[in-house]
């Protein structure tokens, strides 16, 4: 992963490390050690636990079978390992996911394209970053092609989380070669995001930009259209003052897993954050834009603005049912985001069941799609959900295809 100046990934967990070491400066002390290979983790793990630091957060997907071997050398040492999915007693995973976010970006990207064919930077096709551009690019198609047009998402992956002149290659290639005029990105610096001001600077050339995990508008105030934020320290301060206070120990973390999305506060909608705290959702240079396109709401019918569309879906995931962490440790079985139970309003004799909805009635991981796997020995294989089936946690950790519509070039096609 790189730097904390990389203005992305790393950046953002530093920030959320700054802000519990002052939400809990009476009793925490924390440090970090940036830009780490997997084959250096084991030698930083062991070199802070001698300087005696008791809880180690892995903020790499990478990390995940050397975080379990560290848990094993040092097991009164809490370790919490983010993306990963492999646990045991006193080791526990987070993770702050951005699919629906994602989404919100590709309904924009759908309706402010002109040509149809947008672009993806791909660090690595991890079911991470799999799911994230599925997520746009159903977005992107639901709103595009009501509007006639026939969407393309370009993928490039450029094999690195953080390789600005990688990433800035890929998009000239996705822009001169393919004719994108929309680009998403998984890569940890503002290299695409700069390089699409620059074009635009000098050339009026318009390539619309969502920014990744950090706020980007401030590096392309005339590109930048929305993006992710995410904020590691809701995630940190839960585990932290659960560990205070004794609920988490280094013997029942084995089912410690946060699954957090934007109803938890940990992820939202935006490219930038503004001075008093509050978000700009979107760039308020492509609002009218938005609310010029007209398109159907599928769940509703009506006829509503793209940006309508956008503030609905936000609102409908931003305020669905979850349970929290503790709350999961407390059930019998493995917790998926249910969107309705049954309850019987009749009699044991007699039943009257009706559905009583607990979660939001929105994911955009619900059927009907269609797509092909990148699985290895599978690849190409058609992939079908079936109308109203409801992804699960599983299913999106697992990933392992695109939906129609995703063409992947890999290193530059």
């Amino acid at each position: 992963v790189g730097p904390v100046g990389d203005f992305g990934w790393s950046y953002m967990h530093d920030i959320g490390r700054r802000v519990v070491e002052e939400l809990f400066k009476d009793w925490l002390e924390t440090t970090y050690v940036e830009s780490v290979s997997e084959a250096q983790l084991s030698e930083v793990i062991d070199n802070l636990v001698s300087q005696g630091y008791n809880v180690i957060f892995t903020t790499s997907f990478e990390f995940m079978d050397k975080t379990i071997e560290a848990g094993k050398r040092y097991p009164n040492v809490m370790f919490f390992h983010c993306s990963g999915y492999k646990r045991r007693a006193n080791v526990g995973t987070y993770f702050a996911d951005l699919y629906q976010v994602y989404y919100l970006n590709g309904l924009m990207a759908g309706a402010l394209t002109k040509t149809g064919k947008i672009g993806y930077v791909a660090a690595f096709t991890t079911p991470e970053v799999v799911r994230h551009i599925n997520a746009f690019a159903i977005g992107a198609k639901e709103v595009g092609e009501q509007l006639g047009k026939n969407i393309t998402v370009y993928v490039i992956q450029i094999g690195a989380w953080y390789a600005p002149d990688k990433a800035k290659r890929a998009a000239e290639t996705l822009i001169e070669r393919y004719g994108v005029d929309v680009i998403a990105f998984t890569e940890d610096s503002t290299a695409i995001i700069e390089y699409a001001q620059k074009l635009y600077e000098e050339t009026g050339k318009q390539v619309y930009v969502f920014s990744h995990y950090s706020p980007g508008y401030v590096y392309g105030p005339d590109v930048v259209v929305s993006g992710q934020l995410v904020r590691w320290e809701v995630l940190y301060a839960d585990i932290l003052a659960k560990i205070k206070a004794g609920i988490y120990t280094p013997y029942n973390l084995d089912n410690v897993d946060y699954w957090y999305l934007l109803n938890t506060g940990a992820v939202d909608l935006g490219c930038h954050i503004y001075d008093n705290g509050t978000v700009m959702l979107v760039n308020p240079k492509f609002k009218p834009m938005l609310e010029q396109v007209k398109v159907k709401d599928k769940l509703t019918g009506e006829t509503v603005s793209a940006y309508e569309l956008v503030m609905r879906r936000y609102r409908e995931m931003k305020e669905s049912f979850m349970l929290t962490p503790l709350q999961e440790t407390a059930t019998t079985h493995v917790y998926e985001n249910i969107a309705k139970i049954s309850i019987n309003y009749g009699t044991k004799e007699n039943p009257l069941p009706k559905d009583y909805y607990i979660a939001g009635i929105f994911d955009p991981f619900t059927g009907p799609l269609t797509g092909y796997s990148i699985e290895p020995g599978k690849y190409g294989e058609k992939v079908t959900i079936p109308e109203g089936v409801r992804l699960s946690h599983d299913d999106l950790w697992t990933m392992q295809w695109f939906v129609d519509g995703v063409v992947f070039l890999s290193g530059g096609g």
